[in-house]
């Protein structure tokens, strides 16, 4: 039988918890037990993550014979943009935000300067709902610009703002909380939408928690680092899945649901589709395109200015015009994407004739939106192997991929809509970005 922990003493078995737990609700409730090894696993991945952020920017670039296994610089590039980002979103869909919670660097260092810090309250400016898309709009274009995926100097400048600008707001504002990640994370709209497509969640029984004797209440205490109002939680985006409030008032749990079920259940919102539609299908897509374009040589000759641009504006070895042609065919394809995808979306919501359907169905696109961000990112993984001798062909997968991404949102389209026309109307939302991502894998 599980014992509750000190903070939990008195706690009696939640009525519709059975006497022998499943596998996934345990787990939650040794999350809850165990926050000192959480801990420690947390410090172990921040003092990974330091050295190789920060030492390949200070060793010389690796010549042609370096090898991801015998140049420091190279393994450091292969681990961040082949392995670790990949595994990161991958992990979303499967568990969550359970990177958030347990492994994530940044959160562990603003938590650790929140908890020592002045913890002033809250700006009203930090709890703009724009600061998701605006960030991870930020972050993507300049990383282009400066070859984040290719210059270290460019991974340090950006990766160690992020850091530093967490452990400032966790020092400023909050006390013991994750104030950077709640609100100003680069990535925080990204984890929240594809955590809405994990098979498992923390379900809060309300009946369950108002029930439980304010006497007994009062010997449980956690502490929700991501300030989550775990009350009214009806949705995987906010909760960064620690397990501290596992089984708290005998009324949470961390159980599996049907994957996409709160999609389903969700009637979206503005900031949502933004970052769907111009974030992660317009931005994350040029992102992985842009290379690509036939018109970037032609433009790059034709804008001229043949000086070369400071690292810091245009990454290594660059010039003027080339940057600029850069950042015409990155705003051309979002933007050109983005518009497409739109009024594909726009169409079906007129034609199905319910308010509200066009958020709805911009969420139904998540699934392909994901799989278009671990396709791009998983070339760098791809590229590095070639780079080292190890060439691989994944375009099949790849390919697999994208139409299993494309299929599960034509289903979750065709389980909100009511009329055929309007699934027939979202057909292009989905089909424009699976035939360029089919050009640019197969060219």
């Amino acid at each position: 039988m599980h014992e509750a922990p000190p903070q939990f003493a008195g706690a009696r078995p939640a009525p519709a918890v059975a006497a022998a737990p499943d596998r996934l609700e345990r787990f939650g409730l040794w999350l809850r037990d165990h926050q000192r090894e959480v801990r420690a696993l947390q410090w172990a991945m921040v003092a990974l993550y330091l050295p190789l952020l920060i030492l390949p920017a200070l060793l010389p670039l690796p010549d042609a014979t370096a090898r991801i296994w015998s140049n420091l610089t190279l393994f450091a590039q292969f681990l961040f943009w082949g392995i670790w980002w990949p595994g990161v979103l991958v992990s979303v869909l499967l568990f969550g935000r359970l990177w958030c919670g347990l492994l994530c660097p940044e959160g562990a260092l603003s938590a650790a300067a929140s908890r020592r810090g002045k913890g002033r309250a809250i700006p009203r400016w930090m709890k703009w709902p724009g600061w998701p898309f605006a960030l991870f709009a930020g972050v993507t274009i300049y990383g282009q610009m400066i070859s984040i995926y290719d210059d270290p100097r460019a991974a340090l400048l950006i990766l160690g703002l992020s850091s530093g600008s967490a452990v400032l707001v966790g020092w400023l504002y909050g006390r013991e909380k994750r104030v950077w990640c709640r609100f100003l994370c680069p990535v925080n709209g990204v984890f929240g939408l594809l955590a809405k497509l994990a098979p498992m969640h923390y379900r809060v029984d309300a009946r369950a928690w108002d029930a439980c004797p304010p006497s007994r209440a009062r010997e449980m205490r956690f502490n929700c680092e991501p300030m989550v109002p775990v009350r009214t939680m009806d949705s995987a985006s906010p909760c960064h899945m620690c397990g501290r409030c596992a089984g708290f008032r005998d009324a949470v749990c961390l159980e599996p649901r049907a994957p996409g079920s709160e999609v389903l259940r969700s009637a979206g919102s503005a900031a949502d589709s933004l970052m769907v539609i111009a974030g992660l299908i317009g931005l994350g897509s040029a992102a992985f395109w842009w290379e690509a374009a036939p018109w970037l040589g032609p433009l790059s000759r034709a804008l001229g200015a043949a000086v070369e641009a400071p690292w810091v504006l245009f990454g290594r070895g660059m010039t003027l015009g080339e940057g600029a042609a850069l950042l015409l065919t990155f705003g051309l394809i979002a933007l050109s994407l983005s518009a497409a995808v739109a009024l594909s979306l726009a169409l079906a919501a007129r034609l199905d004739g319910r308010s509200g359907m066009f958020h709805r169905l911009a969420l139904a696109l998540l699934p392909l939106s994901a799989a278009g961000l671990i396709v791009g990112l998983s070339q760098q993984t791809v590229a590095r192997l070639a780079a080292s001798g190890l060439p691989l062909d994944a375009r099949w997968v790849w390919t697999a991929l994208l139409l299993l991404g494309a299929g599960w949102s034509l289903r979750l389209a065709a389980a909100m809509v009511r009329r055929r026309p309007a699934l027939g109307a979202v057909v292009p939302a989905i089909g424009v970005p699976l035939a360029v991502w089919a050009a640019v894998i197969w060219a």
